[in-house]
């Protein structure tokens, strides 16, 4: 095997073994490494889509998490107060919605004197259970979801991205502490720090194959994020290996001289941004309906910081590595989750695996700024360049160092 053919073959091998995974793994902890690995699907999709934006784009962006939180949200609100019901309430706010309606619920907040004024709750127990009363689909809250974070992508952008230096960084920071502000205050609406319920991906269940899986088992959403991670790269690589990726990579290195050349500059800042605005809402909404629970502490600045630091260390200007660093430092900060005895001396590493990641952290930036993974994909990708281009002037062939034929030669 040449060795330029190594990455794609390690990769087929890499998304081989997760395809395989759920089905081999047969240990006690098996729902604990799903769950692990689920979370590092997430992960990557937030390290890989930011990773387009600071390192193809070179527009450093603090709002990742808002966008996750505004993908969470918007489906979390969408199922916890829309519903389908076959005759109206009577009560709650409805519209007509072909032979059914479609029942808005009160907001109702948390304390005790107001949960007995739930709407729907009352009309439930006026019908005495012989009406059935239906969510709105997962999938819809998604999509919707996903919609939403691409629209304050672009209001975002068309306010900030004019603009140069560090307004794209304070302006976003700003943006995730207003919105995970206005979450916590709205109580009545968004139930604050107490959080949002939602349905699971697959309440009901779900059949594949003739096999039954429940809710709550891990094989389903661990396939829905795998899918979710393969295409958002899938579309990144698309688009790097596009005419949008070379205008993108122009940005970067200089904007001026992209404009001199007639790149609408403003233009492909807004859609890259649009773009991973769109991934981030919609792998946060995808895991609100996985852990079934969406409270402001997850839009917190720390858990940006994470994101930032799974993709600075694993290669912020490529994508790729940054996916795979994701779920390889998820699995690592998880492992460190436990504590052993030096002498008399025991060492919580729950504590300290934080202070472990941001020494490699530290160290990643001083002596490999262009991530740990790099280095090692582009030996194989780009190695075999050097060695063409050394054999071309040196006339000797580049396999098996033997002097190359030339023209005219008999």
């Amino acid at each position: 095997m040449k060795r330029q053919h190594v990455p794609h073959a390690l990769g087929l091998a890499i998304i081989a073994f997760f395809i395989a995974l759920p089905f081999v793994y047969s240990r006690g902890n098996y729902d604990y490494i799903m769950h692990i690995c689920i979370v590092g699907f997430f992960y990557a999709i937030l390290a890989s889509s930011w990773s387009m934006l600071a390192g193809y784009a070179g527009q450093f962006s603090f709002g990742h998490m808002a966008f996750m939180g505004l993908g969470a949200y918007t489906t979390a609100l969408f199922c916890h107060y829309f519903f389908i019901s076959p005759e109206p309430t009577g009560i709650c706010t409805e519209f007509a919605f072909g032979d059914s309606y479609l029942v808005i619920k009160n907001p109702i907040g948390v304390t005790s004197t107001t949960l007995t004024q739930d709407c729907l709750a009352q009309a439930m127990e006026k019908w005495d259970g012989t009406l059935a009363v239906t969510r709105m689909p997962v999938w819809l809250g998604i999509m919707l979801g996903s919609m939403v974070g691409g629209i304050f992508g672009l209001l975002i952008g068309l306010l900030v991205l004019r603009l140069r230096a560090a307004y794209l960084a304070l302006f976003t920071l700003g943006f995730s502490e207003i919105l995970r502000a206005t979450i916590s205050a709205e109580i009545q609406i968004t139930r604050g720090q107490a959080g949002i319920e939602l349905p699971s991906l697959f309440e009901n269940g779900i059949t594949i194959a003739g096999h039954f899986f429940g809710k709550t088992d891990k094989i389903p959403p661990y396939f829905v994020m795998f899918s979710l991670l393969l295409g958002c790269l899938a579309i990144l690589y698309w688009l790097s290996c596009s005419r949008f990726g070379l205008f993108v990579r122009a940005l970067r290195e200089d904007q001026d001289a992209a404009a001199a050349l007639g790149v609408n500059t403003t233009r492909y800042k807004i859609l890259v941004f649009v773009i991973t605005s769109m991934m981030a809402a919609l792998a946060g909404a995808v895991q609100a309906h996985y852990v079934t629970i969406i409270t402001p502490n997850n839009l917190m600045i720390l858990q940006m910081s994470l994101v930032v630091a799974m993709a600075v260390i694993a290669g912020v200007e490529n994508f790729i590595a940054a996916a795979i660093g994701a779920i390889l430092i998820e699995f690592v900060l998880e492992m460190l989750r436990t504590s052993f005895t030096i002498g008399n001396i025991q060492i919580d590493m729950t504590l300290w695996r934080l202070v472990f990641f941001g020494v490699v952290l530290m160290l990643t930036l001083r002596f490999a700024r262009n991530g740990l993974l790099p280095p090692l994909i582009n030996y194989f990708t780009r190695g075999h360049v050097a060695a063409e281009t050394f054999a071309q002037r040196t006339g000797n062939d580049p396999v098996d160092g033997m002097p190359a034929e030339t023209e005219g030669r008999s």
